[in-house]
């Protein structure tokens, strides 16, 4: 059983939303509704040293960034895969890619790094040992505990 010590602490959750998908099936805009979630247009201010979630980065995200996402929050950018080439040059200090982890969301099942939002936002979460919001945001969607069993969280 993983140590729940850690989870103490509740960092903000950020979402940058192209609106490029369905309304209805983006799971940005579900966060949204439950207040789990902020959803905003631009990084700027303190925004711009939170964690970035970004498949172009340089860096991986890793558990030292603990600090850093719950000093100034984590970022996701929420756009269709089909544009997501727009995130290359997007450069922020502390813009960070996650590991190469399986999707379980419908439009992407199975699909290696094709993950949804929410997808990302948890296992950047699990990742820094955020088990109890990891969880929290990941189980309002019915497919999200396979997305823990797919990549052994």
């Amino acid at each position: 059983m993983k140590n729940s010590n850690f989870t103490r602490e509740i960092p903000k959750l950020y979402c940058i939303n192209y609106r490029e998908c369905d309304p209805k099936k983006c799971t940005g805009f579900k966060l949204k509704k439950l207040n789990l979630i902020r959803i905003i247009n631009k990084i700027n201010g303190t925004l711009k040293k939170s964690i970035i979630l970004n498949p172009f980065a340089q860096k991986e995200l890793k558990f030292s960034d603990r600090d850093i996402i719950l000093k100034y929050g984590l970022v996701v950018i929420d756009c269709s895969w089909k544009n997501i080439i727009k995130l290359k040059n997007l450069n922020f200090t502390n813009a960070r890619k996650l590991p190469s982890l399986i999707a379980a969301n419908p439009t992407n099942y199975g699909k290696w790094e094709k993950l949804s939002s929410v997808e990302a936002l948890a296992a950047a979460l699990y990742i820094t040992k955020y088990y109890d919001l990891a969880n929290e945001i990941l189980f309002k969607f019915s497919w999200g505990f396979q997305f823990k069993v797919l990549n052994n969280f």
